[in-house]
């Protein structure tokens, strides 16, 4: 236990320096929401250790032994006619450990071509897909879980391509008498191999999450609590077209921020908090926040939901159905339909895993 938290603090050192944010690197379609119970729950959902393969995709250490033949699809309906999914397949084998294979997938669709003066030359389109393999172990006599994912990454922009490749690394503790698991997630540690122009390689959306999930003796709501992007702090933009104003226009002096106000603003952004009501056992409402989306897509004038997001899950048979919709701006929201099923379940009676707590798909 105590050299595995010396190799992760000794990662977390060599790594801090690669800070990013969104919009500075390629593949940014890793950062998607994969699952409509990620999205309902604001964007994130690396702690909560349940039979759910959606959320081992994001956290390759929440792969148990009770998703062994497990299948998870889901579809997105993004902006722009823009669309993307996935499916995911996890198997376990005795002495080896838990393993999953899938497959995310982008559409942009269908752009028109144009010449520099606007005649139009037919259409093109863009896709990006990334093959996944995951591996997860449970340590012997531990409540400590250990996985990764090795992702291969490619992308086609009208004759343009470019192929890569990443590593996401996780580490979980889970309490199941105590319904309390923390964790922590690495997250595209890898290089772009073909760059779309000879010689112009990018980077990738390199990221450090570590999360909370509990659930309450005798409460029926499981809280969720991520802190994203530990390698960079200050997560603020400054919009060239409206910065912000450090002088009165009117006196001419300067314009005092109130310090805590703005160490409140740059915590908070780092924060996507998620809340799952357990109605049933087969029924889950869910709701989160997500700061960092609202403060940077919100209308002064009409802040709206933006920011907010909520869905629900239930079972029919032997199927976990799951809707989850994000309002990213008064313009609209998106909308996430997932499914998940274990194959082996309709003809036989699998035994349930000991470390599993409430089934939430």
């Amino acid at each position: 236990m105590k050299k595995l938290i010396i190799l992760l603090f000794s990662i977390l050192l060599s790594v801090s320096s690669f800070g990013q944010t969104g919009g500075n690197n390629t593949y940014e379609f890793l950062n998607l929401p994969i699952s409509a119970r990620v999205t309902a729950l604001g964007g994130n959902l690396i702690s909560t250790k349940d039979n759910d393969l959606n959320v081992a995709l994001i956290n390759p250490s929440l792969l148990t032994d009770s998703m062994d033949s497990n299948v998870a699809l889901s579809f997105i309906n993004y902006f722009g006619g823009i669309k993307y999914g996935y499916v995911a397949y996890a198997k376990h084998f005795n002495k080896l450990g838990n393993f999953s294979a899938g497959i995310n997938y982008l559409d942009y669709g269908r752009t028109p071509r144009t010449d520099e003066i606007g005649i139009a030359d037919g259409s093109f389109g863009a896709t990006e897909m990334s093959l996944n393999l995951a591996y997860a172990h449970r340590l012997l006599d531990s409540n400590l879980t250990v996985g990764a994912t090795l992702k291969t990454i490619y992308s086609q922009m009208d004759t343009y391509f470019s192929w890569g490749s990443a590593l996401d690394i996780g580490a979980t503790y889970f309490r199941p008498k105590s319904n309390f698991a923390v964790a922590y997630v690495i997250k595209n540690v890898g290089r772009q191999w073909r760059s779309y122009v000879p010689g112009n390689r990018e980077k990738l959306p390199f990221e450090m999450q570590i999360g909370i999930s509990k659930k309450p003796l005798h409460v029926p709501i499981r809280l969720s609590f991520i802190y994203e992007n530990l390698e960079k702090w200050d997560l603020t933009y400054e919009d060239p077209a409206n910065p912000t104003q450090t002088v009165d226009p009117l006196t001419g002096e300067a314009i005092k921020q109130n310090k805590y106000k703005v160490f409140g603003d740059k915590l908070m952004r780092h924060i996507v908090i998620g809340g799952e009501f357990i109605i049933t056992k087969n029924l889950f409402i869910r709701v989160g926040y997500n700061y960092q989306r609202r403060k940077e897509l919100k209308i002064p004038e009409k802040r709206g939901m933006t920011g907010f997001s909520f869905g629900f899950g239930f079972r029919v048979y032997k199927f976990h159905f799951s809707y989850g919709r994000a309002v990213y701006h008064l313009a609209g929201a998106t909308n996430n339909f997932s499914i998940s099923f274990d194959i082996d379940g309709f003809y036989s009676k699998k035994a349930s895993s000991p470390s599993v707590i409430t089934t939430a798909q």
